[in-house]
């Protein structure tokens, strides 16, 4: 029998130039600002300036039977798809691609963003960083002595095959989980997501006198979280049961309102990218590498943000 004859190159994705979204819709996005936002829930500044950053990482070498796809096109696609929580066989069928280069485009992507941006972004946290971690609580959310607010979140999935009820949760889905600890200002401290450990020594500052109440003595550095964590000398939790004290609902008041922090943060990464509304159809192994490049991009963009705050601060107390 006479083999059936494979081409290199579907022949729709031939004209990819011609008809491709990249050539087109991509480029003419960067006329209009507020569309490109949009499109890939990042401006093109911050789009060249992540480029820049895994660009090589990007670059494949071309061959006789078909040129490599640029850097640029697959950091459109892995944006694309956590930006609009499409399908890859619709990302495809749009960026004139195959299959296969489009979801290889997406895990190169994450990985390449896990592994070249972890320390800038999600940096190894010193006394230095915990102290102003605890100056921010202190002077935007009046609670003083804080190192983060702390909580989880469900990352929906799809079931893999052959799993049962590894991933089932009680909320009768599947699903991994994310625990985060998050700053004043919305940023990711430390997270953890399905399988993944980072052993690191926590430099915890010492325990110092809180802001007009030095005779209570030192007290020590913790962080809040709500009532499914248990109390412990490094984790505040309101207070249980409804007939409280004034002293106490205050105290739960206060702690409440710097907790709300890593609720805020994750509704900001969900609404940025939108992948997270939508059940998450990967095989396992990628499902963390996916979830840290969505916390770091998360970073990344509210970078300029912070850094905008602190400089508007400094000139006023000039």
């Amino acid at each position: 029998r006479r083999r059936r004859k494979r081409c290199w190159v579907h022949t729709l994705n031939q004209r990819r130039r011609q008809q491709g979204d990249f050539y087109h819709l991509v480029a003419e996005l960067r006329l209009d600002s507020q569309r490109h936002h949009l499109y890939f829930r990042m401006s093109a500044e911050q789009m060249d300036e992540l480029l820049s950053i895994i660009g090589p990482e990007l670059t494949r070498q071309s061959t006789n039977y078909r040129a490599a796809i640029e850097p640029k096109q697959r950091l459109a696609v892995g944006l694309r798809y956590l930006a609009s929580g499409d399908s890859m066989v619709s990302l495809a069928f749009s960026y004139r691609l195959g299959h296969a280069t489009v979801m290889n485009s997406v895990h190169m992507v994450c990985a390449d963003i896990e592994k070249v941006m972890m320390e800038r972004f999600l940096p190894r946290q010193t006394q230095d960083t915990w102290k102003e971690v605890a100056q921010g609580f202190c002077e935007k959310w009046n609670f003083p002595n804080c190192l983060g607010a702390i909580d989880g979140k469900h990352i929906i999935i799809q079931a893999p095959p052959l799993s049962g009820s590894q991933f089932f949760n009680y909320k009768k889905t599947f699903s991994i989980v994310l625990l985060a600890l998050v700053d004043a200002y919305y940023r990711f401290r430390f997270i953890q997501v399905g399988d993944f450990r980072r052993t690191c020594d926590v430099h915890v500052p010492p325990s110092t006198s809180l802001p007009g109440a030095a005779h209570l003595g030192d007290v020590p550095f913790v962080m809040v979280g709500d009532a499914a964590f248990q109390l412990k000398p490094f984790l505040m939790r309101p207070y249980p049961g409804a007939n409280l004290s004034y002293k106490k609902r205050i105290f739960n008041y206060r702690l409440s309102r710097a907790r709300m922090v890593v609720e805020n943060a994750f509704g900001i990464l969900s609404s940025r990218w939108r992948i997270f509304f939508n059940r998450i159809n990967l095989q396992p192994k990628h499902f963390d590498t996916l979830v840290m490049a969505a916390c770091i991009l998360h970073n990344f963009s509210s970078g300029r943000h912070v850094a905008a705050i602190m400089r508007r601060r400094r000139v006023q107390c000039k």
